[in-house]
């Protein structure tokens, strides 16, 4: 009995959670996403007042493989309890029209900002250190990007390198190496 109740358990916490819903805009919405004027210098400043990393989430509508990343990514419990406790997230839109104003205080639409940025392709994914020099777009103060669609371990990973700052640390581990050793951990983990 208890094997089967721990099976069960297993099996009910692997389940991702509900997918986030469409908004007017055609963009996933989720309740970890912030509404915000979408000035990132504030944006950055109520970031770091909650001890998060700033997360700026580039997305359109129609895309399939942001509908990916929100139907089977996203809501996994581990995933998205991680980005609601580590990150403060903002949604653009890459075809958008909202104002946004960039770290180096242009005032620009969404998709301006996105060009500006050499963002072509969603989701991307821009992760931004606790201080940005004035002079600095978001694209060149990111510490990583994440470019596309993902599985989830490489996902969490990701989310986890960042979080830990681990991209600041004197070792030879990049996000690839670092992503390397995960895999190899959680598949000795598996063969226990």
């Amino acid at each position: 009995m208890k094997r089967v109740l721990t099976l069960l358990a297993a099996v009910l916490f692997s389940l991702p959670v509900a997918a986030a819903e469409l908004g007017d805009d055609g963009l996933h919405k989720t309740d970890w996403m912030r509404d915000t004027f979408k000035d990132l210098r504030e944006d950055l400043e109520d970031a770091n007042a909650e001890g998060k990393r700033l997360m700026v989430m580039i997305e359109q509508r129609g895309c399939i493989y942001c509908t990916k990343m929100h139907e089977e990514v996203f809501p996994r419990p581990e995933i998205a309890d991680f980005i609601r406790e580590n990150f403060f997230v903002v949604q653009l839109n890459l075809h958008g029209d909202l104002e946004v104003i960039d770290f180096d205080g242009e005032s620009l639409s969404e998709k301006q900002a996105a060009r500006k940025w050499g963002l072509l392709f969603t989701p991307s994914i821009l992760f931004l250190p606790e201080e940005v020099a004035e002079d600095q777009t978001a694209a060149q103060a990111a510490v990583a990007m994440m470019p596309g669609a993902f599985g989830p371990g490489t996902t969490l990973d990701l989310l986890t390198w960042v979080q830990e700052k681990r991209y600041a640390l004197d070792t030879e581990e990049d996000f690839q190496r670092y992503h390397a050793r995960r895999i190899a951990e959680r598949e000795a983990e598996k063969s226990q």
